[in-house]
């Protein structure tokens, strides 16, 4: 189980302008790796090219041996929903639901909304908010929405987590809650995680940082 990445690009625009310039790499299962760079260097980018959210503009993205962005929409949106967890700056919980509905979003989607309710509340109990499983979005904190948002990323136990920036609009508590439990899925769960994130003590945090520069991976090698 890994995600290989062999030459892939990306471009945007006419004329077209290289974002990610021929980036190859391979992530192995249970590996927690942060990708960092300056603002413009391509990280979000290569983050979304990597979880299948976007197509490369060239070369190819492998996860667990199949080439994602070969699958048919329904294979893909199937895939993604069981396997790939994906946790943003912005925690898109929805409005009228409950933290508990929230997080069995994806179990809906899966069909399997009765067979992953006690997983739900063991997740909202494992991050604090066991008493709050009944609360609106509107009745939470920001720290609490996204720890809500992280419990429904992990609500199918995927195999790999994706983060991008899930820090950024969090206070320095908070923000070191959402890196313990990111520790603590990966090194207890064995989650794959993938992280971009700008705060050079967070990538510390990660087993293996990768920094970007201008589309490249730094001097050709990891930090």
């Amino acid at each position: 189980m890994s995600i290989l990445i062999e030459e892939v690009r990306k471009s945007f625009g006419k004329p077209p302008t290289d974002v990610i310039k021929g980036i190859s790499m391979e992530i192995k299962a249970g590996e927690f790796v942060s990708l960092t760079g300056k603002s413009g260097s391509g990280k979000s980018t290569l983050l979304y090219l990597i979880s299948s959210l976007d197509d490369p503009t060239d070369g190819k993205v492998s996860i667990d041996g199949k080439d994602i962005h070969f699958l048919g929409q329904k294979e893909l949106h199937a895939f993604r929903n069981r396997h790939m967890g994906f946790v943003f700056q912005f925690h898109y919980l929805l409005p009228e639901f409950t933290a508990l509905e929230n997080v069995l979003m994806p179990a809906l989607k899966a069909g399997e909304l009765t067979e992953k309710r006690k997983e739900a509340i063991r997740l909202l109990e494992r991050f604090d908010l066991g008493d709050k499983l009944n609360h609106l979005p509107s009745q939470l904190s920001g720290g609490q929405m996204q720890r809500v948002s992280i419990a429904r990323s992990l609500v199918m136990r995927p195999r790999y987590l994706f983060a991008d920036e899930p820090t950024g609009a969090l206070d320095s508590n908070n923000a070191k809650i959402v890196m313990d439990i990111f520790k603590d899925i990966n090194h207890s769960d064995g989650t794959t995680v993938i992280m971009v994130t700008h705060d050079p003590d967070f990538a510390k945090s990660a087993k293996r940082q990768i920094k970007l520069v201008d589309g490249k991976i730094s001097n050709g090698k990891e930090k």
